[in-house]
């Protein structure tokens, strides 16, 4: 069984800044494609940014230039750094594990609790 767990949410003012960490655990030997997603109250799940374990990235465009993800291959680990902050941000944050190895088997698709970010105007 694989695990996610976010870290970093919480309350920030309008222009600030929140860096979101994501662990994974559960005797793994390799991760795929990890991300992050948010899905704000009403609205569906949008993909917010994606990282290869080679560091290749792909964001989306609304969203280019204001968030950040990397990545530690040897912790297991993916964070996204958020700036500028507003309002439309507010929304729960999920991570994502695309084909996690463990010593038992192959997890093809892995998500977190989420975490809440809300952005007081």
């Amino acid at each position: 069984q694989v695990q996610l767990v976010e870290s970093g949410g919480g309350l920030v003012q309008a222009g600030g800044s929140l860096r979101l960490s994501c662990a994974a655990s559960g005797s793994i030997l390799s991760i795929g494609i990890m991300g992050w997603y948010r899905q704000a109250p009403g609205k569906q799940r949008e993909m917010i940014a994606t990282i290869t374990s080679g560091g290749i990235t792909n964001y989306a465009d609304s969203l280019k230039g204001r968030f950040a993800i990397s990545r530690d291959n040897t912790k297991k680990t993916v964070s996204l750094q958020m700036n500028s902050l507003n309002a439309e941000d507010t929304a729960v944050y999920y991570c994502h594990a695309r084909n996690v190895l463990t010593r038992r088997a192959m997890y093809s698709d892995n998500w977190g609790q989420g975490t809440q970010v809300t952005v007081s105007s």
